[in-house]
């Protein structure tokens, strides 16, 4: 069904961007028909003739022209008006072709790649007065845009879903971690999880596209000023912010992530994750269903359970799910989940790097929590592996593990990993861009120490003394045996509890065995200083259920009903788009944007397929946007493009004369080679996207 449901997803936006070409065309064509230019062929659609009518012929399976050629002699296009008048023809063969990508209209004396194909007709277009060809040419962009504002209304008028702008949580040490208040000294630095931002750079935010927009936008040494509102403030709150460049997602990022709602996703591919918490028969039936309550207090969204799961210290809590009725029927469910301890966050030693989560300067080793289906590495790694060795760095941090297979692009990686319960050498392949395709996280169910910390900020950690091998796995804190980082969290603050609460440091007892020892394991204590122990009892809980596995939180866009307000959203929409267009060609140009982040025809089928799951509004808006698109590309002063054609027509209208045919053909050819380019690095952008590349 997954599989019938892409293909018709697939159909139905290449339709709908054959559309917009189509409609591109159809404004050539009416400005021709205004401006009294003859127009052989209107074509719908590319390639072979499936079917086609013209005056006089009428409607036929295949070119009404090879009728017309063997009762004449001759192709349409050679007759005189007079001869097709006396033949009872009609001037335009109106087409449907076999591929839906577009379409073009055939004018009498106009061919893009040929610019020496000229006529002397008075009806063709280089005999047309300059300012109708210049209407002519225009037409299509105009028409864009004119479906773009339709578009736009229409979505409007519906009301259309986004993600709410508002923060769901705030990446550790990034710029949105470390931004600066602006006016109100009491504000603490930092954005937060639950802030609403209400506008960047004194444009209105909406979305939380428009928060990422606004971040992929920015300019290097340019900080962003960014409006919050913030639960409990007296009015919007303000930061100053610059965007840091993001390897992962090519992008400029302010380090922050929307919301969740309490609603979990109904992917079918979510199973065995839930599976794994709430067990394989129940994890189906949760799809799609809202927590309503965690024991009696009211669940609104992510953030509000995850502060219920908190507030309860630990202690096992009982959630009350509402499934989706097509699902598991209108009855709730009621399970009773453990919470997730949290673990501290250890600084970055570099710039550049991620914060790693540990305990006292101990770091869980890395795991394989998902090889995403299409991964280049699909059957090589697999879900649940815990990384032993990469390359050769034994027992890697996860920002180890990161820039390890980051500096090998285009190579063969060698790893051994424990997969159930044994060791297992493996080679990855790593991709042009340093990646490998794989979701890491920390392997918390077992309490072997990646590479440790010894120095935080210029100060030791309570583990540097014991200079601790990579691989070290701990066996007992203060007297207790441990199992998991959660058992040594709770050991570490069982043993200094009581100096916690006289708010003084503590020493605890630690067992350890090193990977190369095979005989007793190693005795040791750890002191702690006041501050360490108060860090320690400040840590907290969070859900089982993490904020991805839910539906993000939503906003509408809509105009309420009223038409006129209808019209003015889609007006301000469509310049927003115009704009934001040329803004990313200056970006890319300045090189804050990266080319990868460009999307080829391929690349938008792909967002296409996804967009049409989110309902028919949505998939209006998208193709709204894609027309506000073409409308603009296609208006760039380059040639081939209407763009560089009607700069000709600039040209001949100052000069008396058009730019030479050996000028217009050099610049057809030059043309050709930037889009060819364009083409082949957008496809190459797409396949890589598809096939878990980049």
């Amino acid at each position: 069904m997954d599989l019938l449901d892409t293909g018709s997803n697939i159909i139905l936006i290449i339709l709908g961007f054959g559309l917009l070409i189509a409609l591109h065309e159809l404004g050539h064509f009416l400005a021709a028909r205004w401006a009294g230019i003859r127009a052989d062929g209107f074509a719908i659609g590319m390639g072979p003739v499936v079917a086609s009518y013209r005056r006089g012929v009428g409607f036929r399976l295949g070119s009404c022209d090879e009728v017309v050629k063997s009762k004449i002699g001759r192709l349409p296009i050679q007759l005189s008006d007079k001869e097709l008048e006396e033949a009872g023809l009609g001037e335009t063969e109106y087409s449907l072709r076999l591929l839906p990508i577009g379409g073009f209209v055939k004018m009498l004396g106009q061919e893009d790649a040929n610019p020496g194909a000229t006529s002397d007709d008075p009806r063709s277009f280089n005999q047309a007065p300059i300012g109708k060809r210049m209407v002519v040419i225009s037409a299509g962009v105009i028409m864009n845009i004119i479906t773009a504002i339709i578009m736009f209304v229409i979505a409007f008028m519906v009301g259309v879903r986004f993600e709410a702008p508002i923060i769901g949580d705030v990446v550790p040490g990034s710029p949105a971690a470390l931004a600066v208040p602006i006016g109100d000294g009491d504000t603490d630095p930092g954005l937060q999880a639950g802030d609403r931002v209400v506008g960047i750079d004194d444009q209105r935010t909406l979305t939380f596209s428009d928060v990422m927009i606004e971040s992929a936008m920015s300019v290097p040494g340019r900080p962003l000023t960014v409006e919050v509102e913030r639960e409990g403030a007296s009015g919007p709150l303000a930061f100053r912010i610059e965007p840091e460049f993001d390897d992962g997602t090519n992008m400029r990022m302010m380090g922050v992530l929307p919301a969740s709602s309490a609603t979990l996703g109904s992917d079918p591919a979510l199973t065995p994750y839930l599976g794994d918490i709430v067990g394989d028969d129940v994890a189906p039936r949760l799809l799609g269903a809202t927590i309503s309550r965690v024991g009696e207090t009211p669940i609104a969204d992510w953030s509000r359970f995850e502060t219920a799961i908190d507030d309860a210290r630990g202690a096992d809590v009982q959630v009350t799910f509402e499934p989706m009725t097509t699902s598991g029927g209108p009855d709730p469910i009621t399970l009773s989940l453990a919470a997730s301890p949290v673990l501290e966050t250890i600084p970055a030693s570099e710039d550049g790097l991620l914060p790693e989560q540990g305990l006292l300067g101990l770091v869980p080793l890395v795991r394989i929590e998902d090889v995403p289906q299409g991964s280049r590495n699909q059957g090589v790694f697999q879900r649940g592996d815990i990384v032993l060795r990469i390359a050769d760095l034994t027992a890697p941090r996860m920002n180890e593990f990161r820039a390890a297979i980051k500096a090998r692009p285009g190579s063969d990686l060698p790893l051994l990993v424990e997969r159930d319960g044994e060791e297992k050498e493996i080679i990855a392949s790593v991709d042009a861009n340093g990646m490998v395709g794989v979701l890491p996280g920390y392997a918390l169910e077992t309490p072997t120490t990646a590479r440790p910390i010894d120095t935080v900020a210029g100060a030791s950690t309570p583990i540097a003394s014991l200079r601790l091998l990579p691989g070290t796995r701990v066996l007992e804190v203060g007297g207790r045996s441990i199992d998991s980082w959660s058992g040594m969290r709770a050991a570490l603050l069982a043993s200094t509890r009581e100096a916690a609460d006289r708010g003084e440091g503590a020493t605890v007892s630690m067992a350890y065995r090193l990977p190369i020892e095979l005989g007793e394991p190693t005795s040791a204590e750890l002191t702690l200083d006041a501050g360490q122990v108060a860090e320690l009892h400040a840590l907290g809980w969070t859900p089982p259920l993490p904020a991805n596995w839910f539906e993000p939180m939503q906003t509408t866009l809509s105009a309420d009903g009223n038409p006129l307000e209808a019209v003015a959203m889609g007006f301000r929409q469509t310049w927003k788009m115009v704009v934001l267009t040329y803004l990313t060609i200056d970006r890319l140009i300045g090189g804050s944007v990266s080319v990868k982040q460009l999307h080829g025809p391929v690349g938008i089928v792909h967002i296409g397929t996804k967009v049409a799951d989110r309902g028919l509004m949505y998939l209006v808006f998208f193709l709204a946007m894609i027309s506000v698109n073409l409308a603009v590309l296609n208006f760039l002063p380059l040639p081939i493009v209407d763009g560089g054609l009607f700069l000709f027509l600039v040209y001949e209208k100052i000069r008396g004369r058009p730019p030479s045919v050996a000028f217009q053909n050099a610049a057809a050819l030059i043309g050709l080679m930037l889009i060819g380019t364009l083409f082949v690095v957008t496809f190459f952008n797409d396949v890589m996207r598809l096939t878990g590349g980049g």
